[in-house]
């Protein structure tokens, strides 16, 4: 409709000429008039406390032609992206020729690799005599043994407390929260 008589509306004009012209009912006029919007198809402007329509063929033909030129550019982008991996491709080819010398040698790396992951597995089984890892684990009981015996301090400094706030006796403290007769430091 806008297309057509190249002028600008205002919705109630749009709801009367609508039906007549394009045969579309009076209810839907708003809905399709909003879709339009959204899509960028009809322009719109308040302007006061009217809110007017338009929609010119030049502008479509502007979006269109911005829209042909961008894909134009991205066209020729991956067309020269593409040029360029080819020529990558073809010099990385160069020194790689199937030779009886190069099978040889990707037999020999092969072998090598083979070699290397078995070299690794046999010191992997060795790994405990290894001084770093059991100096490593010297290092890491050490920790273990000083924070066990943090809390068996915890525990005994507990089990004062409990003694002298309630008078509870100590063998009746430890049966009652599971504490062995023999709870003592880590030497």
């Amino acid at each position: 409709l806008c297309f057509a008589q190249k002028d600008v509306f205002q919705l109630k004009d749009i709801e009367k000429i609508a039906p007549k012209e394009k045969g579309i009912t009076s209810m839907s006029v708003k809905e399709i008039l909003q879709s339009l919007v959204d899509d960028g198809m009809v322009d719109t402007d308040r302007i006061g406390t009217s809110n007017y329509f338009w929609a010119f063929p030049s502008k479509a033909l502007h979006a269109r032609k911005r829209k042909l030129e961008e894909l134009e550019s991205q066209f020729a982008e991956s067309s020269q992206k593409k040029e360029a991996l080819q020529k990558s491709i073809e010099k990385s080819k160069i020194g790689r020729e199937d030779t009886a010398e190069r099978a040889a040698l990707i037999e020999e790396l092969a072998a090598l690799r083979q070699k290397k992951e078995q070299l690794k597995a046999e010191i992997d089984k060795y790994r405990e005599c290894d001084p770093d890892v059991v100096e490593e684990m010297r290092q890491t009981n050490k920790v273990a043994k000083e924070a066990a015996n943090r809390w068996t301090d915890n525990i005994f400094s507990i089990k004062s407390w409990a003694k002298r706030k309630f008078g509870f006796e100590e063998s009746r403290i430890d049966k009652s929260f599971g504490i062995p007769e023999d709870f003592d430091y880590i030497d």
